[in-house]
């Protein structure tokens, strides 16, 4: 059974993304399953940091995406939005070119405060990054 309030298309979802830091690093949503979602980013220029590895930062950058995307998709927009509030990203695999996946599963959805699991997978289906997000449900009329 679905868990999203919102459904959206993967059309729609990438849509939204146009002209934002996500479209700029290459981010692309590629499936919505009934209780996860996911996307993939380059591992290239965009994504490097200096001596030619993926940055961390890239990956939470696709973490928080994952899971804002997917906070906001359980609440639906007439609600409000789920913001971050707190991230943790453990990088266990260096990745020096290709694709990476993301997907983000949520581990708790509550009122006030939801928790998802991202794992960040390379084109082997290797642990990259294994990531936790944190984020407040906000009410409309608080944003």
């Amino acid at each position: 059974m679905p868990i999203w309030k919102q459904p959206v298309t993967l059309e729609q979802l990438n849509a939204l993304n146009r002209s934002t830091m996500m479209s700029t690093i290459g981010i692309v949503f590629t499936e919505i399953g009934d209780d996860y979602l996911r996307a993939t980013m380059p591992v290239d220029a965009r994504t490097y940091r200096p001596y030619g590895l993926l940055h961390g930062g890239a990956s939470a950058a696709l973490a928080e995406t994952l899971g804002s995307t997917g906070g906001m998709m359980t609440i639906g927009t007439e609600y409000g939005d789920a913001v971050g509030i707190e991230i943790n990203a453990n990088h266990v695999r260096a990745v020096k070119s290709g694709v990476v996946t993301g997907t983000a599963r949520p581990l708790h959805l509550g009122r006030s405060t939801q928790i998802w699991e991202i794992r960040i997978e390379d084109e082997q289906q290797r642990l990259v990054c294994i990531s936790r997000l944190t984020l407040a449900v906000v009410p409309r009329n608080a944003i």
